[in-house]
């Protein structure tokens, strides 16, 4: 059995006055509040979505 690879991520920034994009990328990745932290898979797309928003959030693994 395969051990799936995990990423820890944490909105650490308000999405009040970013772009409409970037707010749905934050969404996406399944962060709702400041301090909201998720473990998602990962992929490549995840690791895309957290570039195009990496001042908004901080990878904690």
């Amino acid at each position: 059995m395969e051990h799936k690879k995990e990423v820890k991520v944490k909105l650490v920034r308000s999405v009040i006055g970013t772009r409409t994009d970037h707010r749905a990328t934050v969404r996406g990745l399944g962060l709702r509040h400041i301090n909201d932290v998720r473990t998602l898979e990962d992929t490549p797309s995840v690791r895309g979505m957290i570039r195009k928003v990496d001042y908004l959030v901080q990878v904690l693994s």
